[in-house]
This record gives C-alpha cells, sequence and structure tokens, in this order.
C-alpha cells in the first residue's frame, strides 16, 4: 500500500440505510425476495465503496452472501456496510442486514455478505485507489485478514 497517498479509516465511509418490505419486494412466500435484497446490499455496497475511493466503482464479485432468516411485509430492514479491505484497485465491503423491530430498535440480523468493487474511471477503466484502509481494531484487522483469505480461496477457485 505505499502509493496510496493516506489512509482513511473503517469508520468514514460506513453507510446505513433503511428500507421498509412493500408488496413489490415479497415473493410467493410472502417474505423479502432474496433478489430485491441483493438489490439493496449491491447499492449499499457501491455507496461505501464510492465513499471510500472518491469516485465511480463497479461491482465485480459477491462472495458468502448468506440468508439467515427472512423479512416480511411491512418490516424495516436495516442495512450496514463497510469496508473491510483496500487493494490496488479494487476493495471489498462487508454489508450486514437487519430487521428493525420498529417499538424497540432492536435488530435482528437475516443476512451478510462481502462484495469486490472495482474502482473504475469513467470509461469503466480499473485505476488505483488513493486510499488505505486505516484499522483501528482488532475486529477491523480480523476482517482484513478475512478478506485476504476469501481473496486467496477466490483466485484457487476460478483460476482460467
Amino acid at each position: 500500500m505505499d502509493q496510496k497517498t493516506k489512509n482513511k479509516r473503517v469508520s468514514d465511509s460506513v453507510t446505513e440505510s433503511s428500507k421498509i418490505v412493500q408488496s413489490k419486494d415479497i415473493n410467493g412466500q410472502n417474505r423479502l425476495f432474496g433478489g430485491r435484497l441483493m438489490e439493496w446490499i449491491d447499492e449499499a455496497a457501491a455507496l461505501t465503496a464510492m465513499r471510500h475511493c472518491g469516485g465511480l466503482v463497479t461491482t465485480c464479485a459477491v462472495d458468502q452472501l448468506i440468508f439467515k432468516h427472512g423479512a416480511k411485509l411491512n418490516q424495516v430492514v436495516v442495512l450496514k456496510a463497510k469496508v473491510t479491505y483496500v487493494g490496488n484497485t479494487s476493495l471489498e465491503v462487508r454489508v450486514d442486514t437487519f430487521v428493525e423491530e420498529v417499538e424497540t430498535g432492536e435488530r435482528f440480523a437475516i443476512n451478510h455478505a462481502y462484495l469486490i468493487c472495482v474502482h473504475i474511471d469513467n470509461d469503466g477503466k480499473p485505476i488505483p485507489i488513493k486510499y488505505g484502509l486505516e484499522l483501528q481494531s482488532d475486529s477491523e484487522q480480523a476482517e482484513w485478514d478475512g478478506a485476504l483469505n476469501r481473496a486467496k480461496s477466490r483466485k484457487e477457485r476460478y483460476s482460467y
């Protein structure tokens, strides 16, 4: 990461968004359609990556998309995204999704996913990310280390 001009903290680009599950979002079992949730996850990851990079990004991979529970009509879904790793032109973003109980504010995890985004120019060509990532806790270091393991695993799975 010597080419980086400076570092940003994980907290500098955290994105949190909320959605109400509407009838257009549900599947045949009256639960949140997985494809809709994936759309929301991709949007949260992209915004977080853009905040970190200071420019355009495109999603190139979704790694470890895990559905733990569903969400139902009229429930509040909260997505929280953070950068976990920064490379030369790509970065990894973790998105955690919760159902929030409106009365209490309590949140229950329903999904988590890791997405890999690439910093691009206006022509869609990859460009270097100007900012490194300043890790400020053991959990941020653990996410970084996990990202390295996931990247190694992806290279092994998809080497052509």
